[in-house]
């Protein structure tokens, strides 16, 4: 048991220090400037695959790859994933050097309320009363800031269906990889499109890469670490913590990402704007109720088993 107590902290730990560093993404990628999207984009994709080539090596974590060139319809699944989060990262670099940073929280905000929509439209799971209360409200909110704004709150929708879509993609793959071998894979598929992109990029002129003086240079190349060293701390809480304690945890990032907009990078949120965040916040209250209710319920049913086997 104390053992047990001892995974948990260190779990809770590591899930801590990922949100954490996912929070403060966008001071990290203001210091990129003047970096654009696409190069950032493939800066990220191309040192991210080295930093894995090396872990992977070094863990000599290597045989899933032939298992991979076996399987074509699981490595078409990771092909279409990996296009889904490449659009999530260039979606929100944009969204950080544009100066949109709060919108782009509000899609991480979004993003549980549309990976439950996903899971009914797409799994056809069903949902209890207070997941369909929450995905209602969040929907209230998406109206109310649109009809505010003029216009849908693009940025934070694409943020959060292009997550989610990734989500709902790793949930079909399974967990036959650890984070570190789906990283890998996804990245290698991105790598060829990257490099050609870079290229692309630097015979226009429109990169930055060497002529703004070493410390851009290693900020750019330390996005590989940037990318990989989040997953594999969440990968690790995952494996020793409660799945209802990652999910209240995941709420960390936008709100850091929130107060980093706000209060760091001057940007202005109206009344208006203030009040569709507090109906999106309505709804996640509601989600993470009905998650800690059905976690109670589990726990209750499991001790009754035990108990019954006894």
């Amino acid at each position: 048991m104390a053992q047990e107590r001892s995974e948990e902290a260190k779990g809770t730990t590591y899930g801590v220090l990922a949100y954490l560093i996912w929070g403060i993404f966008p001071l990290y990628f203001h210091l990129l400037e003047p970096a654009g999207a696409w190069e950032v984009l493939c800066h990220r994709i191309l040192w991210t695959l080295v930093v894995c080539a090396i872990a992977l090596a070094a863990t000599r974590q290597t045989a899933f790859i032939a298992d991979l060139r076996h399987n074509p319809r699981r490595l078409t699944m990771i092909a279409v994933a990996s296009v889904a989060i490449a659009a999530n990262w260039t979606i929100y670099v944009q969204a950080v050097v544009t100066g949109h940073v709060t919108q782009a929280s509000l899609g991480y905000f979004l993003n549980p309320l549309f990976t439950v929509a996903l899971g009914v439209l797409v799994l056809r799971e069903r949902l209890r009363p207070l997941q369909i209360a929450a995905v209602f409200i969040g929907l209230a909110a998406c109206i109310y800031l649109a009809v505010d704004d003029g216009k849908p709150p693009w940025i934070a929708l694409s943020l959060a269906l292009s997550f989610g879509t990734y989500g709902l993609l790793k949930n079909k793959i399974g967990g036959s990889l650890n984070a570190l071998q789906s990283l890998s894979s996804e990245t290698a598929v991105l790598a060829p499109v990257a490099a050609i992109l870079l290229v692309i990029l630097t015979v226009r002129g429109q990169t930055t890469f060497t002529g703004h003086g070493a410390g851009h240079s290693l900020l750019l190349i330390s996005t590989g670490l940037a990318t990989a060293l989040p997953l594999l701390l969440f990968a690790a809480a995952a494996s020793r913590v409660p799945l209802v304690s990652i999910g209240l945890m995941q709420f960390i990032t936008p709100v850091l990402q929130l107060i980093c907009g706000v209060t760091l990078l001057g940007e202005h949120l109206s009344t208006a704007r203030w009040i569709g965040f507090g109906i999106v916040w309505i709804a996640l209250v509601l989600l993470s109720i009905d998650a800690l209710l059905s976690a109670s319920r589990g726990r209750r049913l499991a001790r009754a088993a035990e108990e019954a086997a006894i």
